[in-house]
């Protein structure tokens, strides 16, 4: 108010006639008086005036870019940059270059810190903190929203439909324009008059006790004391809260903060003839009250015997089977509220069950070993109890576990109802015992998850499997929500089919037209959103699907499309490569997506690889010319041309020629032995059968959601795990697979890190550490003070630095500021005691050597050949550049991929190892999918087989052999379109990625292979 006051007394001032030094003489006495006695800052109120006593011009702020200035987070060598504003701007550079540092942690953190900065110190307490980043300046920032990969749903309640609002806008829609069925017999429910109510009641047994409730209140907060004192001082008694009978005349007292359920009881009765006129009465005064619903419920006659309830309603009721239909509400319809989940699985739609084939992996060891979860434990008690359930039911524990008949497996698995003398060993020697019923190991197992320490609880759930629930069928709804109809559809025939097919229902439902004229707004809705769904290249997927299943690359183009039908404008939008995972057939739809939202009025910064977006984008900033410590700087930015002529540029080689990635002359021919999967048919594959070579650099190939990833990590790799003997069951979705003999190691390599804290770095990883210990600990002054390896290393006590436990840093809580990390005041940020220090290989501690690059150490410890080896490896992959010690949480998600693949390279090769790779493309530049498939190559060239699931062409065109999927995606595909080199899958017309890979073949030239791969 005084500040406001103030101010008028300035606009004023500034109004009148000036003359000489009057006016800034009061204006200067205003302000003093106003600093004095209200504490405010007046500075902006004032004009900024120079030596002369004129107001200074306003420098002026060009609004069409974004201005980085002095930017040095991570590797970022103070880069400075303009941005355009609503462009499309795309960011590349070779993987570990800068790119995701100068998007995501500088620029978006900038504009997420500067909007906490805003909030309260109150409120930024419960906020996550975002550390200011290392950069002088940022003008023209606008709010800022990330769309990354890394933020996919773990909470198994989140959907598809859920995360895109969808669902809630279906919700809303059955709620108010849905039509109740009988959830038993289908027919619509019509209102219930008086006297069928009173037919219902008088059916109950003779002598019954009930009493008939009023819900007045249903799952409200509040203390309702109001209400309550009120409903006394109407006459009434009592009152059920929450399940509880209260007496009115008590002091109730209500938790504010939880939701209750008050009714009213209007009446107590005991069913007996000449009640039928007291009945009508009081059922009329519950409709009256509880707004046409009435409640009876039973009183049980006996301790333990549960209560029976009846629900009436005026509005909605079967008149043959008495089911009852709650006034119809969005709540009805979701799967996360108590009113519409299934009860039997509380609306996630499947159950965590112990899985009879986890718990018994190897049906041929003894019934002793067979039952997994208790082999592991050395425990007599289990012993005895599977000897006493042998003596009653006629086996030994000896005896192999597919030797037992059915029945005799049954009862050790689900137990006999029939009670058990239980010997007090398991020899019976001892005959002492006691006889008790026998509940079987999946119950035991139950009630051991329950009550078991954290750490063997962590060791059941690996038997443990989803299993769709019984009720609901997998549906996650009651069965009154799930009878109600919208035209001819439940609301779970829009959401199990994928999306293309539901907005097709959408359009062709039959409503009437006060139907239509109801859900108008929200269809309108569900359309703009479906169509964005399919807009990104995602239409088979379904509403359905639990968003803890989609892909990073799914994910981040759901939210795309979620950020579309906000039609937003002014923001600022960072993307992380939306491309991955997406065939180059629906790379047109994205990026008509990206410019669209672009139109809308909206800045958009890609972090990408693709070779079409960055041709597409309005403007290109190439960050290098290397990676790690050899980049961090602006190389080059403008149009594509700019970029292709700088020959500073790893970018600008591919795009302009002067490097290419040349298409192997032939092809390898194997080593004549291959994997035969037979009849998969999970998800959407259709029961299909597929050959896969050895000795093979082997591609699947097709659109998204053809079924690649189910095939190959869903059904080949657990096969393959359970055939090397790991307690995993192969799936019963295949009929078979042939040839694994031929396999004796199958290995996974993804992009996930190579460890989730700073101690995990390439050198523990890679297991280079070790060798380097040793050579410290050989070293004259370590054998003199009598140091072992173990004294170098900073996750043990011994030589690491106690004051911060061989961290390097401590970390100081800031409360509503972010954790500040402080060097170590003892160890100067080295890791390790001074005294450990003081040992030296060359003149270099071993703190210097991790903070040695690859390449450095590999000069330095080229005369030790385990060191040199691994070293050497890493540096082929084109990780020359990385430090020993960096920490694995700093690692790109294609640096961690290939300090795996380097490990794996680095291992004597048996010839007989199949390797497992999703994507491996993804982050990856040109440059660094060159060097990827040189190491897949060499891979392969040891002898292996390795089997890839991938759309880059690059990728694809150099391998051996492609296994096509098709024709498209969600329910339309999971078919085998083509097999073959990738000459012959090209000339396939049903094939879309032959398709494109007929482009590049033609344009790509063709070379020797480096080896000669048709022995």
């Amino acid at each position: 108010m005084y500040l406001g006051a103030v101010r008028c007394c300035l606009n004023a001032l500034l109004r009148l006639p000036r003359s000489p030094g009057s006016n800034g003489k009061m204006l200067s006495t205003v302000t003093r008086v106003a600093a004095m006695t209200h504490k405010v800052d007046l500075s902006d109120a004032l004009p900024a005036s120079n030596a002369n006593g004129r107001r200074a011009p306003v420098p002026a702020v060009n609004r069409a870019i974004i201005r980085v200035t002095g930017a040095r987070q991570n590797n970022l060598k103070n880069v400075s940059l303009e941005l355009p504003r609503d462009r499309l701007v795309v960011l590349t550079g070779v993987s570990g270059s800068g790119k995701s540092s100068l998007a995501f942690d500088t620029i978006f953190a900038e504009g997420q810190r500067r909007y906490v900065e805003s909030l309260s110190s109150y409120a930024r307490q419960f906020l996550g903190q975002v550390d200011k980043p290392d950069v002088d300046a940022i003008e023209g920032l606008s709010p800022a929203i990330s769309i990354d990969q890394k933020s996919t749903s773990h909470n198994p309640r989140s959907t598809v439909g859920t995360v895109t609002e969808i669902y809630d806008y279906l919700r809303l829609l059955f709620g108010r324009a849905g039509e109740p069925h009988c959830p038993h017999c289908d027919r619509n429910i019509a209102p219930q008059t008086i006297d069928q109510m009173c037919d219902r009641v008088l059916e109950l047994p003779d002598r019954e006790r009930f009493q008939i409730l009023a819900p007045v209140v249903r799952g409200k907060k509040g203390t309702h004391a109001k209400f309550l004192s009120g409903l006394a001082a109407e006459g009434f008694a009592r009152v059920r809260i929450d399940g509880e009978v209260r007496e009115l005349s008590d002091n109730i007292e209500l938790n504010k903060n939880h939701r209750h359920d008050i009714e009213i009881v209007v009446d107590r009765l005991v069913m007996k003839p000449g009640i039928e006129e007291r009945l009508a009465d009081s059922l009329s005064t519950c409709l009256r009250r509880a707004d046409g619903i009435a409640v009876v419920a039973t009183l049980p006659r006996e301790e333990g015997e549960l209560p029976r309830e009846l629900i009436f309603s005026e509005n909605f009721a079967c008149p043959e089977h008495g089911a009852v239909m709650e006034e119809l509400s969005p709540r009805l319809f979701s799967f996360n509220s108590p009113y519409g989940a299934c009860p039997h699985c509380h609306g996630l739609g499947s159950l965590r069950t112990f899985s009879p084939e986890l718990i018994v992996p190897d049906p041929t060891q003894p019934v002793y070993a067979a039952i997994a979860p208790w082999s592991d434990k050395d425990n007599s008690y289990y012993l005895s109890l599977l000897y006493s359930i042998g003596q009653a039911y006629g086996f030994e524990i000896q005896t192999p576990w597919n030797q037992l008949t059915p029945d005799q497996q049954n009862v050790v698995l689900y137990g006999s109802e029939e009670p058990i003398f239980f010997f007090a060993d398991a020899r019976g020697k001892n005959t002492k015992g006691h006889h008790k019923s026998y509940a079987g190991v999946l119950a035991l197992l139950e009630r051991t998850l329950d009550t078991a320490p954290e750490h063997y609880k962590h060791k059941l759930e690996q038997y443990l499997v989803f299993q769709s629930c019984e009720v609901c069928d997998g549906r996650r709804l009651k069965p009154e929500s799930l009878a109600v109809r919208l035209g001819q559809y439940r609301i779970t025939d829009l959401t199990s089919v994928d999306v293309g097919e539901c907005l097709y229902r959408i359009e062709t439902l039959q409503l009437s037209k006060r139907q239509a004229q109801i859900g108008e707004l929200a269809l309108k809705e569900i359309r703009a959103r479906l169509q964005f769904l399919l807009d990104v290249g995602l239409d088979y997927l379904t509403l359905d699907r639990p968003a803890m299943t989609l892909s990073g690359g799914e994910a981040q183009r759901i939210r795309l499309a979620t950020q579309i039908g906000a039609g937003l404008t002014g923001v600022l939008y960072v993307l992380d490569e939306p491309s991955i995972g997406l065939h180059q057939r629906d790379n047109g739809r994205l990026l008509h997506t990206l410019r669209k939202l672009r139109d809308l009025g909206n800045t958009l910064i890609v972090v990408e690889h693709d070779e079409e977006t960055i041709r597409t984008a309005d403007h290109i900033v190439d960050i290098g010319p290397g990676a790690g410590v050899r980049g961090g700087e602006i190389v080059a930015q403008g149009d594509v041309d700019a970029i292709a002529s700088e020959p500073r540029s790893l970018t600008g080689d591919y795009l302009s020629g002067r490097r290419v990635i040349l298409t192997p002359a032939e092809r390898r021919r194997g080593n004549g032995r291959s994997l035969e999967i037979l009849g998969a048919h999970r998800n959407n594959l259709q029961h299909v059968d597929v050959e896969i070579p050895l000795g093979k650099f082997v591609c699947v190939t097709g659109v998204s959601g053809s079924g690649k990833s189910t095939l190959v990590n869903e059904l080949l790799y657990p096969a393959l795990q359970h055939h090397l003997g790991r307690k995993i069951p192969s799936p019963k979705e295949l009929r078979g697979v042939k040839g694994l003999k031929a396999i004796d190691k199958a290995i996974v390599i993804d992009q996930s890190p190579i460890g989730r804290t700073p101690r995990s770095n390439p050198a523990t990883y890679t297991g280079i550490f070790d060798p380097i210990r040793t050579v410290f600990s050989g070293t004259v002054e370590a054998k003199a003070r009598g140091y072992q390896p173990g004294r170098f290393s900073f996750n043990v006590k011994g030589g690491r630095c106690e004051a911060c436990s061989g961290q390097g840093v401590n970390v100081i809580e800031m409360n509503f500021l972010p954790d500040v990390y402080v060097q170590c005041d003892v160890c100067k940020g080295a890791r390790y005691s001074r005294e450990t220090l003081q040992v030296k290989y060359k003149g270099y501690s071993i703190s210097d050597v991790l903070n040695m690059t690859v390449e450095e150490a590999l000069e330095v410890f080229q005369n030790i050949p385990k060191a040199a080896a691994r070293l050497q490896t890493l540096a082929d992959v084109g990780l020359g550049y990385i430090r020993l010690g960096q920490p694995a949480p700093t690692l790109s998600g294609g640096e961690a991929q290939r300090v795996k693949l380097a490990t794996e390279l680095s291992r004597r090769a048996t010839g007989k190892t199949l390797y497992l790779i999703d994507e491996p493309t993804t982050g990856l530049s040109f440059y660094d999918v060159h060097k990827l498939l040189d190491v897949l190559q060499r891979l392969v060239d040891k002898g292996n087989s390795v089997l890839v699931i991938e759309h880059n062409l690059d990728i694809i065109r150099c391998a051996d052999w492609l296994i096509d999927l098709g024709p498209e995606g969600g329910n339309r595909g999971g078919e085998i379109i083509a097999t073959g080199t990738p000459e012959a899958v090209a000339d396939e017309p049903r094939s879309h990625t032959g398709h494109f890979l007929q482009r590049v073949l033609a344009a790509f030239p063709r070379a020797p292979l480096a080896n000669d791969r048709a022995q």
